[in-house]
């Protein structure tokens, strides 16, 4: 357990050092510092040892469903702006970029996330807003395409989601969400338009495969 009144480390550097960069599994386009058993995270989040670790050192298999979808489909981000809600570590908006679309911005609700989302965008070579907040009380943002991935996990932040995700869609937004079917995700609000196999180290699974979908808000085009 970290000793009370020891600063926390410097988020980017503490990455640098001990999150090795290496291929997303089922996207070997992407690169990302990823945690290993090793990499004692606990140190960075101010946190015990047995706590669980912060999402965005791991790849979850609703974003790497929705990064390889708009790999495959380069036209869903292509001259569009992109918001990636959630973002963890950037995988997704990286993928937005890749694909070529006009500008990207990830969000995430963690500052440690944010630091880790420069250092990727950095590695993969492309340009993406980063910023920490909590934006799912807010109007919905100036962006084309939000996208969303497995952020299904918990029964109140899927409420909050929803919400902020309906009002988005109303405005015009196009919501895309990837998701391998987690427990809250509202299917009956949804088209599935896509099916991959990817990778999930999202609670505890530790890399098992998943049958991960592609998904559409009732209403989107």
């Amino acid at each position: 357990m970290k000793r009370p009144g020891m600063p926390n480390p410097d988020p980017a550097a503490f990455i640098k050092t001990n999150l090795p960069i290496s291929h997303v599994p089922s996207i070997p386009e992407i690169r990302l510092h990823t945690a290993g058993p090793a990499s004692g995270l606990w140190r960075l989040a101010g946190r015990g040892e047995a706590d669980p670790p912060p999402y965005w050192a791991y790849p979850w298999a609703g974003g790497a469903v929705l990064a390889r979808h708009l790999l495959d489909q380069p036209e869903t981000v292509a001259g569009r702006r992109v918001l990636d809600l959630g973002a963890g570590s950037g995988l997704v908006a990286i993928a937005a970029a890749k694909a070529g679309a006009r500008a990207v911005t990830a969000v995430d609700i963690d500052a440690n996330a944010i630091a880790a989302i420069g250092l990727n965008g950095a590695i993969n070579g492309v340009d993406i807003v980063a910023r920490a907040a909590d934006i799912i009380e807010d109007p919905p943002p100036e962006a084309d395409l939000l996208v969303v991935g497995d952020l299904f996990y918990d029964p109140s932040l899927a409420l909050r989601v929803m919400a902020f995700l309906r009002r988005c869609l109303a405005s015009g937004i196009e919501v895309l969400i990837g998701d391998p079917e987690r427990a809250y995700l509202p299917q009956g609000e949804l088209n599935r338009i896509a099916t991959h196999a990817v990778a999930d180290f999202g609670t505890g699974t530790g890399g098992k495969a998943a049958r991960a979908g592609v998904f559409s808000l009732s209403g989107n085009s």
